[in-house]
């Protein structure tokens, strides 16, 4: 007679114990978060029959004709007047092809519905921050002032993802790249987007509560974003003091450091008032580019290239236990 034995009540097996163990439960939180807003983000434009429009509308702006014109220029550009040279087809190169292809499937929607949800519930708990005074300034002004404002809010993203463990865990992946180009732009894990989706969703809310941005300048302002990740020396001379240029940018993503300096997007404004601004040296040779140690996989370290496993680990890697985590930079 086979005899059944039975757990104590309350007992957790230990393989299951074990795989727990391996899991980073602070980043398994931010996906649950993220999936709920998603959601929510879904169902309200659902309900307003507005759901396949606004994902069209962001597939336009934001991976469109335009900004595959920009990128496929800027990739001509790189080969013309690298600042390192390589081939087209480098490793660095097809793995961030790989992640724009991922933008475009999954990041664009999943940035609309954040868009949506974080709009919603600041319009419905914390409309004291619309400014009702904006409604008499020329639509110019208010665009302007707009995007300026979102600009400064993406700087304090991105410094917070530089000083919270948890949140460089997401981050860090987008300086894995040694092998930098304007395709990098996209290489970004998507949890990522929960905090600077938030912060830049007040601006617009605060500033144009009656309004919303043209779907031209959300696709500016995102190539203008993109192109300081390019493989060029420029630093656009005078310009680049308000502009951030790619010379400017690369300093951000040296392998060696300085790691908390030029943080900003588009405006060098952010870093001269935080006091992280580092100016390119006019003639110096290009730093190299990546995360030391190389703590997360890349592309550029196995002899064989393995695309989709690079691309899976680099996913996975912020839910790995905090020993094998790289720290905050």
């Amino acid at each position: 007679m086979q005899v059944l034995l039975s757990r104590p009540a309350g007992t957790v097996p230990a393989a299951i114990t074990r795989r727990l163990r391996r899991l980073y439960l602070p980043s398994v939180a931010v996906a649950a978060l993220t999936a709920l807003f998603i959601w929510e983000g879904a169902a309200v434009l659902a309900r307003d029959g507005e759901l396949g429009s606004s994902l069209r509308g962001a597939l336009v702006e934001l991976v469109g004709p335009i900004v595959l014109l920009f990128v496929a220029a800027v990739l001509v550009c790189e080969q013309l007047w690298p600042a390192e040279s390589r081939p087209l087809f480098a490793r660095g190169h097809l793995q961030d092809a790989a992640f724009f292809v991922f933008f475009a499937a999954a990041i664009v929607p999943l940035v609309t519905l954040l868009g949506v949800v974080f709009a919603t519930l600041l319009t419905a708990h914390a409309s004291w921050i619309e400014a009702s005074f904006t409604a008499a300034w020329p639509r110019w002004l208010v665009v302007g002032a707009t995007l300026v404002a979102m600009d400064g809010c993406n700087w304090v993203a991105h410094w917070i993802e530089h000083r919270v463990g948890l949140l460089w865990r997401f981050h860090a992946l987008h300086h894995t790249q040694e092998e930098l180009s304007v395709l990098t732009t996209f290489r970004t894990h998507p949890l990522v987007h929960t905090l600077t989706f938030l912060t830049a969703t007040v601006p617009v809310v605060a500033l144009m509560p009656d309004q919303s941005l043209a779907p031209i300048l959300v696709t500016v302002y995102l190539c203008l974003g993109a192109l300081p990740h390019a493989n060029v020396s420029w630093s656009f001379g005078p310009v680049g003091k308000v502009l951030c240029s790619p010379a400017y940018h690369r300093l951000h993503h040296a392998v060696d450091g300085p790691y908390d300096v030029n943080l900003g997007i588009v405006l060098t404004v952010w870093d001269v008032l935080g006091r992280r601004a580092v100016f390119p040296t006019r003639g110096a040779a290009p730093c190299r580019t990546g995360v030391a140690g190389r703590p997360i996989v890349v592309e550029q370290a196995a002899e064989r290239y393995r695309p989709l496993r690079v691309f899976s680990t680099q996913m996975v890697e912020p839910f790995a236990a905090p020993e094998r985590a790289s720290s905050a930079r």
